[in-house]
């Protein structure tokens, strides 16, 4: 294809929101009108399967639950009053908390204020708000914030080792839908022997957020926590973000939630809208589409020029993988289908694997994305 050809079809396939500020370029995805055409029919039902989710359609048949993360940044999407009239209660309470916590008003015992935050996760209940503090977090907030993801023995005690001195002024905040993921559960322990161990009360220092009824749930209320936020049933560990599971820390971080959601409301405007060309999602849809043949044939990479975006790969990673990765389809099909996601810093890793992507195995495919 000669330059004039190659700068029409930019023209043709660019996407671009002002109000976003966002940029997405599919063109160098070889499709042809052909093969647009022939995937029409697919986005039409994937449009009406999109706003019928939004809906309350079950959507995980095997839990027979809704999946309505999206309710969290419009409550008025939700399928019933109760639902979004929980949804603007725990932003509010959110807030509230938050508030009083960055102010002084709930404080720890025989201390002025909080200094810092210890939050204990797994998964989407650590990766997300992860991404949110490194990539919106100011320079000094607040509270300073500290992540236990992992079992590792030598990782617990580097953390320790940082705030001991702090002990005493750390907030904890327990993330487990259940109550009972293991790795969560063992890094609660080890925080409450670490406290026992300065003479310090656990209970008015930490808080639950997990799912009404669960065994965590059970125990915060049993021995007097701070305070417990709700993960919803509709809302899975990998889109928990905006929710309680990464809203909370961030705004004790000082971080403006409101305009995260705001954010997130207007991106999905647009992901919503049922014409391919301007719905950016749909518009990577068919190229991925295109490129691993339906089936995840080629690997997606990811490459933030952003120091504060290095993790983002690592949040797709589990975004698009747990996602994706699956043996059968919804029509009980064994597919064994799914897209591998890797990536890291650009301007760093452009000079080591990037020699191979552009001078090795056509494994993988790309995406031109600006903010």
């Amino acid at each position: 294809m000669d330059a004039a050809a190659l700068w029409q079809r930019y023209q043709d396939w660019l996407f671009y929101d002002a109000g976003l500020g966002f940029y997405l370029d599919i063109s160098r995805t070889r499709f042809d009108n052909a093969f647009v055409e022939q995937m029409q029919p697919r986005f039409d039902q994937a449009f009406k399967d999109m706003a019928a989710l939004e809906a309350g359609a079950i959507a995980n048949p095997d839990e027979n639950r809704m999946v309505g993360h999206y309710w969290l940044r419009d409550p008025d999407l939700a399928p019933t009053a109760a639902i979004s009239q929980e949804i603007i209660d725990t932003l509010v309470h959110i807030e509230d908390f938050a508030s009083k916590v960055r102010t002084g008003v709930i404080h720890p015992p025989d201390q002025e204020k909080f200094t810092d935050i210890l939050s204990i996760g797994i998964g989407g209940s650590a990766l997300g708000p992860q991404f949110v503090a490194q990539a919106l977090g100011p320079d000094f907030p607040p509270l300073e914030v500290h992540f236990i993801d992992n079992t590792d023995p030598e990782g617990l005690d580097r953390i320790f080792a940082r705030i001991s001195e702090r002990l005493a002024t750390t907030l904890v905040i327990i993330t487990s839908k259940s109550g009972g993921t293991q790795e969560t559960r063992n890094g609660m322990i080890e925080t409450k022997y670490r406290y026992e161990q300065q003479g310090l009360n656990f209970s008015k220092y930490a808080i639950a957020v997990t799912g009404a009824g669960s065994s965590l749930d059970k125990m915060a209320h049993s021995e007097g926590w701070l305070a417990t936020f709700p993960m919803h049933d509709w809302v899975g560990g990998r889109t928990s973000e905006l929710s309680a599971v990464g809203l909370l820390p961030a705004a004790l971080q000082g971080i403006d939630i409101r305009s995260i959601l705001g954010g997130a409301k207007q991106m999905d405007s647009v992901t919503r809208i049922p014409e391919l060309k301007q719905n950016p999602a749909a518009l990577l849809a068919l190229a991925w589409y295109h490129a691993g043949n339906g089936k995840g044939e080629k690997d997606m990479v990811i490459l933030p020029y952003k120091d504060s975006l290095l993790l983002f790969s690592r949040y797709l990673q589990q975004l698009v993988m747990e996602s994706l990765g699956k043996e059968k389809d919804l029509d009980g099909n064994v597919v064994y289908q799914g897209i591998a996601v890797y990536g890291n810093k650009g301007s760093t890793d452009q000079h080591a694997y990037v020699q191979q992507l552009r001078e090795g195995v056509p494994s993988f495919l790309s995406r031109s994305l600006k903010c």
